[in-house]
């Protein structure tokens, strides 16, 4: 057999010619069924759990089951065009989200899109929304405050960077009040916050936006927003779509707070999910690991030590209760997850009493160690004294003859109330707080008339700040209250209690 050379010279350059090409491995798969925004998927023996699938028309998907036959995969675009039989590919792309500070003052879905009309957001990096907490050796324990600007929360109840605290109570007794009243606290405070809203009207979405762009909070803000109108899915994404926003900034060895408002409502999106998905429903309803739904969410909120850049994530989830029931199944899962409750009440909220906070069921399991030194000094006895008065007012109201001692307990009480009571979006500096702490602690608002007190305190802080701003200085950089110190300010403030009460006479 001879060779001939025109023969091996076009084999040589017809294998030239295809060297480049490489062989693509495509999985792809077919939609057995689809509705509810769920599919079950035919083919993708290789998905991952998370992952991305392609299906016509520009529609994701993200897989939530993998059975030996099939993938559920829940959509998270409009299902009104996908049909039996379609063919869906993997995208080999675990579900992420961008990130940068790119993202802050903006308002954007659980994917990072933005939706609030300035614009497409140009981001270099995206992350996985899901990622495994930081462990334990990573760690180090709570010592720094989140100065909520709320008196009854930084002195009785104090929030450390890291830590996670629940806000629950019923619906309309200011929950979301006092996450707002939180971020806005935080202008200057070098904390940047994620504020994630789950299952909220749009209307409520906008009014909060608004409310942070007038307090000049939405420039270290970003807004993270699944509505009510939004499919299962997209809710169900959108609070680990937060905190991965937010554990970029944490690697950067930053500062970081998020709000989860709701929870409940994550909860009954998942609850949907899993229905559809034709997982076994387990108490009220929802599936066996609805636990682990939150639980690792809430362990990515952590305080990093100094060998791996000392950053921090502080959550404030939000939970609703229906008629103060706490003992229900999902805020008994957070509650036990979490590191202390900021618990309302109906009851104080009709009252006139805001925020409504029950100081007796709300507890900081991190506690002290939250506080700066001087407002420790000032509100050390404060839940104690709080308590007693609670007590004594239910015991005097059986009867109208009370000896001196329980009625200057009462009478202290209702002066300490009266301190506590806080408008909605008006948050009150540190040091404001202490100097009404510190004239409280040392009985010098004994002699003033209970429906004063909101006037005096106000004309006290103003009155010291004015003509003693070395004491104020003092606080700020040293955050104690030296002997001097507060010697110095017991004679300022006889001095305005004095100056006060002549005014008032007068008047």
């Amino acid at each position: 057999m001879s060779l001939r050379p025109d023969e091996i010279s076009a084999l040589i350059k017809e294998q030239i010619k295809h060297f480049d090409d490489v062989i693509e491995q495509k999985d792809v798969g077919t939609v057995m069924t689809v509705g509810d925004g769920v599919s079950l998927i035919h083919g993708l023996d290789n998905a991952m759990l998370g992952e991305l699938i392609a299906f016509p028309g520009d529609v994701y998907g993200m897989v939530m089951n993998l059975d030996e036959d099939s993938v559920g995969v829940t959509l998270l675009g409009n299902a009104d065009d996908i049909k039996e039989g379609d063919e869906v590919r993997r995208t080999g792309r675990i579900i992420e989200v961008p990130v940068g500070d790119e993202l802050l003052g903006r308002v954007v879905n659980p994917l990072g899109q933005a939706i609030d009309g300035q614009g497409e957001i140009h981001t270099t990096k995206t992350r996985p929304i899901e990622r495994i907490a930081p462990g334990v050796m990573t760690r180090k324990s709570v010592d720094e405050p989140v100065q909520t600007g709320i008196t009854t929360i930084d002195a009785i109840i104090p929030i450390g960077r890291g830590q996670r605290e629940l806000i629950i109570g019923d619906r309309q007794t200011g929950k979301t009040a006092i996450a707002i009243d939180t971020i806005l606290n935080q202008k200057g405070q070098n904390i940047y916050c994620i504020y994630v809203a789950i299952g909220q009207k749009n209307s409520t979405v906008a009014q909060v936006v608004n409310k942070l762009k007038q307090g000049g909070a939405m420039e270290y803000t970003t807004v993270v927003s699944a509505s009510a109108s939004e499919l299962a899915p997209v809710q169900y994404i959108a609070p680990y779509a937060g905190c991965a926003i937010g554990e970029e900034w944490l690697e950067q060895g930053k500062d970081v707070l998020i709000v989860y408002d709701d929870l409940s409502k994550h909860a009954v999106a998942y609850r949907t999910l899993s229905l559809l998905l034709k997982r076994a429903p387990g108490r009220e309803a929802y599936p066996g690991d609805v636990f682990y739904l939150h639980s690792r969410l809430l362990e990515r909120a952590c305080k990093l030590n100094e060998e791996n850049g000392g950053g921090s994530i502080t959550a404030l989830p939000i939970i609703e209760t229906q008629a103060g029931d706490i003992s229900a199944y999902i805020p008994t899962n957070v509650i036990s997850i979490t590191d202390g409750q900021i618990f309302l009440q109906q009851e104080l909220f009709n009252s006139g009493f805001r925020p409504a906070i029950d100081t007796g069921l709300s507890v900081s399991r991190v506690g002290s160690a939250a506080q700066i030194k001087a407002m420790k000094q000032v509100s050390s006895s404060l839940k104690f004294e709080l308590a007693q008065y609670t007590e004594m007012q239910s015991f005097a109201q059986f009867g109208s003859d009370l000896d001196e001692a329980t009625q200057a307990t009462i009478d202290h009480g209702e002066r300490i109330r009266s301190v506590l009571v806080q408008s909605q979006y008006s948050p009150r500096p540190v040091t404001t707080q202490i100097l009404t702490l510190f004239a409280l602690k040392h009985g010098l608002t004994k002699t003033i008339k209970i429906e004063k007190m909101t006037e005096f305190m106000d004309g006290l802080v103003d009155n010291i700040t004015a003509k003693y701003p070395e004491y104020i200085k003092e606080i700020e950089e040293k955050k104690v209250l030296s002997d001097a110190l507060s010697s110095n300010l017991k004679t300022a403030m006889k001095a305005y209690v004095e100056q006060f009460e002549r005014l008032q006479t007068a008047g």
